[in-house]
C-alpha cells in the first residue's frame, strides 16, 4: 500500500514538493487517532498514540482528534472523554449497537464515512490484531497509502508524514512518505511511543455520526463470544520488569533459568527470535521487530546477542542489563550495564540473590 522509499530532499526540493501538491489537498487538516477498544474496554496503544498525534498536530498547527467507534452505551462515551485526558481536542464518535463486536465490514464503513466527511490530512492506528485489520481496508476504500509498523513519526514543513519503519529485516530503517494521497495513514505497534502524561479534563467537543447500516448489511455474523482463558499468555508490553533469553543459554532447559528468575521478580520472561524458530518458547513470548516492542523499567537479556531486529524492541526500556560471554557482542552497544561472564552461571545466582533479599524474612530482618 505505500509508496516507495523516498531519500530526505534538501530544503529547495522539499519547497517544490510542496508547490506541487494538489489544490484539493487543502481540504485535508487535523491528525486523528483511532480510538481501540474491544468489549468496552479501550486499547493502551491508543494513548500513546495520541500523545504522539499531539506533537505531530502541534508542529502542523492543526486540531488533534480521536476517532471512537463502538455500540451505544457508557463504555464508547467514556472513551471519547477518556480522549481528552490524554490531549485530544475532540472527538468524532460513531455509537450503533451493531458495532458491539469488532466486524471489518462495520467498521471499515463507519471509519471512511467519517473520513470521507470530514477530511483528516494524517490517520493513525495501532499496528494490533484489530488495528492491522481494521487499518489495511480502509486504505484500499479510500485509495490512499498505509505505511504499517512505524518505528517513529514527524512531518516536514510541507505537511508531509514522515513515517519511519524497519525493513530489509531490520537491517536499515527507511522512512515512508504519502505525497499523492490522502489522508497519509499509518500503524504503530503499542509501546513504541511512550505514554503520555493523563491529564483530569472536562469532555470537549463531540461530533457524532451516523453508521448508515443495518445487520442485513454484514455478512459477518457473531455467534459467541470465548475469552481467552490462557492465563500463561504473555503481558511483555505492558510489564515493568522483563527478563529474556537468547540463543547463548544453549538449550531450552537452560531456558528454564530465564522462568525461574522472572518469577521471583515477580516479572514477564521472553526470548529472542531464534527460540521461537527452534520451538524453545513459544512466539507471543518473542521480543523484537517481528515479535513484541516492550518499555519496562529493567530489561534483563541472557545470551542474547541483540541484532538490530532485537534492539528495536527493546530499546524503550528504562535500563537495559545485558549478560554474554561475547565482549563484543552488538547489545553492550546500547545496554546500560553489561555483563561479560557466562549467563548459565550467572542466572542462578541472581536468582537466589532475590529470592533472599525478596523474601518475607528478609524484609522483616531489614525492617528490624
Amino acid at each position: 500500500m505505500s509508496e516507495p522509499t523516498k531519500a530526505p530532499a534538501p530544503a529547495a526540493g522539499r519547497a517544490a514538493t510542496k508547490k506541487e501538491l494538489p489544490e484539493h489537498f487543502k481540504a485535508y487538516k487535523h491528525v486523528w487517532v483511532f480510538i481501540e477498544q474491544e468489549r468496552g474496554v479501550a486499547h493502551p496503544v491508543s494513548w500513546e498514540l495520541l500523545g504522539a498525534g499531539r506533537i505531530l498536530a502541534d508542529k502542523l498547527k492543526v486540531e488533534l482528534a480521536a476517532v471512537v467507534i463502538g455500540p451505544e452505551g457508557e463504555a464508547t462515551r467514556s472513551a471519547a472523554a477518556e480522549s481528552f485526558c490524554y490531549g485530544a481536542d475532540l472527538a468524532y464518535v460513531v455509537a450503533d449497537d451493531l458495532l458491539t463486536d469488532y466486524r471489518n465490514e462495520a467498521y471499515t464503513k463507519a471509519l471512511t464515512d467519517v473520513v470521507n466527511t470530514y477530511k483528516p490530512e494524517i490517520l493513525l492506528l495501532g499496528a494490533t490484531t484489530l488495528g492491522r485489520d481494521l487499518a489495511g481496508s480502509v486504505a484500499t476504500t479510500l485509495l490512499t497509502g498505509l505505511t504499517a509498523d512505524c518505528t517513529d513519526l514527524d512531518v516536514d514543513a510541507d505537511g508531509s508524514l514522515a513515517a519511519t519503519r524497519p525493513t530489509f529485516g531490520g537491517s536499515l530503517l527507511c522512512t515512508i512518505y504519502t505525497l499523492n494521497y490522502r489522508p497519509q495513514m499509518a500503524t504503530i505497534r503499542p509501546r513504541v511511543m511512550s505514554m503520555p502524561e493523563r491529564v483530569e479534563k472536562m469532555a470537549g467537543r463531540i461530533i457524532t455520526h451516523p453508521l448508515g447500516m443495518i445487520e442485513d448489511d454484514i455478512v459477518t455474523k457473531v455467534l459467541a463470544f470465548m475469552p481467552d482463558r490462557d492465563s500463561a499468555k504473555s503481558n511483555l508490553a505492558y510489564a515493568d520488569v522483563v527478563v529474556a533469553g537468547g540463543l547463548g543459554l544453549g538449550s531450552p532447559e537452560n531456558f528454564q533459568l530465564v522462568r525461574q528468575l522472572a518469577g521471583v521478580l515477580g516479572a514477564e520472561y521472553g526470548c529472542s527470535r531464534p527460540l521461537v524458530q527452534k520451538g524453545w518458547v513459544t512466539s507471543d513470548r518473542q521480543i523484537g521487530q517481528t515479535g513484541k516492542t516492550i518499555r519496562p523499567k529493567l530489561y534483563i537479556a541472557a545470551g542474547i546477542s541483540g541484532a538490530i531486529q532485537h534492539r528495536v524492541g527493546v530499546e524503550g526500556a528504562d535500563m537495559i542489563v545485558a549478560i554474554n560471554t561475547d565482549p563484543n557482542a552488538p547489545i553492550f552497544q546500547f545496554a546500560h550495564v553489561g555483563i561479560v561472564t557466562d549467563a548459565i552461571r550467572l542466572l542462578p545466582a541472581l536468582t537466589e540473590a532475590f529470592r533472599a533479599r525478596l523474601s518475607p524474612h528478609s524484609r522483616d530482618r531489614i525492617a528490624s
